[in-house]
C-alpha cells in the first residue's frame, strides 16, 4: 500500500462525524468495493448504498417477455449478453424459453450477432440491447453496420438507458454519489456539474483500482464535512469533461431519446433510447408489429427497494434463500454487477 493510499485509508477509518450516505451507483463499483474488503474498513457512520447502475438489473420484466416472445412466437435467434439469459421473466427467463425450443445464444458484442446474421440470411436474428453509455454505442455500431450491410434479417430488441433522468430521480437518495467513471469517460462531466451546481447534489467520478476508490471515498468524505455541495473528478486518467465525442455522435446519429421503464424507479422520462425513423427497419419491436407487453415480477422480489437503496439486499426475506444466483428470484441476484448477488458471493 503506497502512501497515498494509506492517507486515503486513515481519512476513512478516521472519520467520526455526522451519519454518512454514499451511493455507489456503479454494480462493478458494488463488487469491487466489496472484494477488495473496502466495506470492512468504514466506520459505522458511513452507509454505502448500491443504486441502480447495473444495466440488468434495471431492464424491465416486460423486456424479457418481448424477447421470450421474438423468440417462441416469431422463431428468431435471441443474441445476448449472458447474464440476461436467466434473468426471471413474468413466466420464464430467455433460459427457459430455450428449454422450450427457443434458439438463445450468448454474444460478446452486438456485432457478433451481425456477424451472425449475415452468415445465415434465411434465419432472422435479434440483438437484445441493454445497457448504458458505455455500450449503447456498440449497438448503435451494429445497426449502422447492418443497415450498410444492407441486411434485412437483422433487428435491435431495444432497452438502452442513459443516466442523467436516473440521477435526478434519485436526488435525496444520499448525502453523495459515486458517479461510474466508465459512463463519465462516455458522457463527461456536464451533467454531474450541472446537478451540483443547480440543485447541490453532491458526488464524485471514481475509477475502479484499490488507489482510485480508496481516493474516491476520503475525497468524498472530507467535503462532505464542509458541508457544500460539490463535485470532484477523481479518475482524471480516463475521464474529461468533454467525454468521448466520437460516442456521443454516433447514438444522436442512430438512436433518440425516449421514456424508459426501470425496474424500482419506474417510469422516468427522456432516459431511454430507440432507434431513429431512419433505422426502423432495425427496431425489432416496428418489425415485428410486437404487441404491447407489460411483464409481472416476482411479488417476492424486492430488487426495485434495492436498486432505489431503501433496503440492503440481506434485508430480503428471499435473499440466499428462495433467490440465489442459481436460482434467482431477481435480476440483482443475476447479474455480475448486481448488489444482491455482490452481498452473496462477499458479504
Amino acid at each position: 500500500m503506497n502512501e497515498s493510499m494509506k492517507r486515503a485509508r486513515d481519512i476513512i477509518t478516521g472519520y467520526s462525524g455526522r451519519p454518512l450516505r454514499i451511493m455507489e451507483v456503479c454494480g462493478t463499483h458494488t463488487h469491487e468495493i466489496f472484494r477488495l474488503g473496502i466495506r470492512k474498513l468504514l466506520p459505522e457512520q458511513i452507509s454505502l448504498i448500491s443504486g441502480p447502475g447495473c444495466p440488468v438489473c434495471v431492464t424491465a420484466v416486460g423486456f424479457i417477455d418481448e424477447a421470450i416472445w421474438l423468440a417462441l412466437e416469431k422463431g428468431c435467434i435471441i443474441c445476448t449478453f449472458g447474464d440476461l439469459i436467466r434473468v426471471p421473466g413474468t413466466e420464464m427467463s430467455l433460459a427457459g424459453a430455450r428449454a422450450k425450443g427457443g434458439d438463445i445464444r450468448p454474444v460478446y458484442s452486438p456485432l457478433d450477432a451481425v456477424a451472425l446474421a449475415k452468415e445465415h440470411p434465411d434465419q432472422q436474428v435479434v440483438f437484445l440491447a441493454v445497457g448504458f453509455e458505455t455500450t449503447t454505442p456498440s449497438a448503435c455500431l451494429a445497426a449502422k453496420q447492418a443497415k450498410a450491410a444492407g441486411l434485412t434479417n437483422f433487428s435491435l430488441l431495444t432497452a438502452n438507458k442513459t443516466m442523467p433522468n436516473a440521477y435526478q430521480a434519485l436526488v435525496g437518495s444520499a448525502d453523495a454519489f459515486l458517479y461510474p467513471g466508465h459512463v463519465n469517460a462516455i458522457t463527461g462531466n456536464g451533467t454531474c456539474i450541472r446537478l451540483c451546481e443547480a440543485q447541490g447534489v453532491s458526488g464524485v467520478v471514481a475509477g475502479f483500482t484499490a488507489s482510485e476508490l480508496l481516493t474516491a471515498l476520503a475525497v468524498t468524505i472530507r467535503l462532505l464535512e464542509k458541508g457544500e455541495p460539490f463535485f470532484r473528478n477523481c479518475y482524471p486518467r480516463v475521464v474529461k469533461d468533454e467525454g468521448n465525442p466520437a460516442a456521443i455522435a454516433l447514438m444522436n446519429e442512430v438512436m433518440e431519446p425516449c421514456d424508459s421503464e426501470w425496474r424500482g424507479l419506474g417510469m422516468i422520462p427522456g432516459s431511454g433510447m430507440k432507434l431513429r425513423a431512419e433505422y426502423a427497419d432495425y427496431d425489432a419491436r416496428v418489425k415485428y408489429a410486437m404487441p404491447v407487453i407489460t411483464g409481472k415480477p416476482n411479488p417476492a422480489c424486492r430488487c426495485g427497494d434495492v436498486l432505489q437503496g431503501k433496503i440492503r439486499p440481506c434485508d430480503c426475506k428471499v435473499f440466499g434463500k428462495g433467490c440465489t444466483p442459481m436460482h434467482p428470484v431477481g435480476a440483482c441476484m443475476v447479474s455480475d454487477e448486481g448488489a444482491c448477488a455482490a452481498y452473496y458471493q462477499y458479504s
